[in-house]
């Protein structure tokens, strides 16, 4: 006999679904999925972007990208992001899987792929009122970043 749900359980099987959590120390804490890109230029200079005034982390620094919405795959929210944010625009194809972090904050844990992105089209512009700075991979541990992007550096460090 097959395996069945009520409609009740089935809708709340999927709200779970849509509202992924990770078990922690401390009980239940949400799930964030951010993709981020490391816009590498002609030059080996990595892109990165100073959090804004009024947003969590405000003037760390960071790889650029953003968070992955419901049934968008990481590829597609780069493509959205780079192109929101920095005015440019990438291919599905010219984004190559890299590393990933995974870290937990106080109220949530983030799982962020990060992609290498060496062609674009367009000419990089801060447009959302964010900093901007190309800088070689060894000057990257001279930025103040969140905590999940740190060990990426080392990594990016190790390839380039």
């Amino acid at each position: 006999m097959p395996f069945s749900l009520s409609p009740a359980s089935s809708k709340l099987a999927r709200e779970q679904l849509q509202q992924p959590r990770v078990a922690m120390s401390s009980g239940q804490v949400k799930l964030v999925l951010v993709a981020a890109c490391a816009l590498i230029d002609a030059d080996g200079r990595i892109l990165l972007a100073q959090r804004p005034e009024g947003k969590s982390m405000a003037g760390l620094w960071e790889f650029p990208g953003g968070k992955i919405e419901h049934g968008e795959r990481p590829e597609q929210t780069l493509i959205r992001e780079l192109n929101e944010e920095l005015g440019i625009h990438v291919k599905e194809d010219c984004l190559a899987p890299f590393a990933f972090a995974s870290h937990g904050y106080e109220t949530f844990h983030l799982l962020m792929p990060l992609y290498l992105c060496r062609r674009w089209s367009g000419v990089v512009v801060a447009r959302e009122g964010q900093k901007l700075t190309w800088a070689r991979v060894q000057e990257l541990s001279n930025f103040p970043m969140p905590p999940a992007d740190v060990p990426l550096v080392a990594q990016l460090r190790d390839l380039l």
